[in-house]
């Protein structure tokens, strides 16, 4: 399976779709599906039962996943969507590390 260029707690930006041009963060990544959950984008209702959790029942909005080739992550410098770039990175003690970084200002990603 191929790497995904977004991790959870990344903020991304909504290339296409209802949600086009809104940012979120990242809550879950579904590797297997190429699709990924995003904080407030793409929210639908679904009715639930009355539970401990939920004693009322009715219909509850949550958020459904996007798939990840419509989600860009944002630039930690400029605040807007870019691509995104590996390289390998020696630190301190000397050990090697892949990073990701943003191909726009060419910083790098946390």
């Amino acid at each position: 399976m191929a790497k995904l260029h977004i991790k959870k707690g990344d903020t991304v930006y909504v290339n296409s779709g209802e949600d086009k041009g809104k940012t979120g963060r990242v809550l879950q990544v579904l590797v297997k599906k190429n699709r990924a959950i995003v904080e407030g984008i793409n929210m639908v209702s679904k009715s639930t039962k009355p539970s401990a959790k939920n004693p009322q029942g009715g219909i509850v909005k949550q958020e459904a996943s996007v798939h990840i080739s419509n989600l860009n992550p944002v630039d930690p410098k400029t605040g807007k969507p870019t691509r995104i770039g590996r390289k390998e990175v020696v630190n301190a003690n000397g050990k090697k590390t892949l990073v990701r970084y943003s191909k726009k200002s060419e910083e790098e990603i946390k």
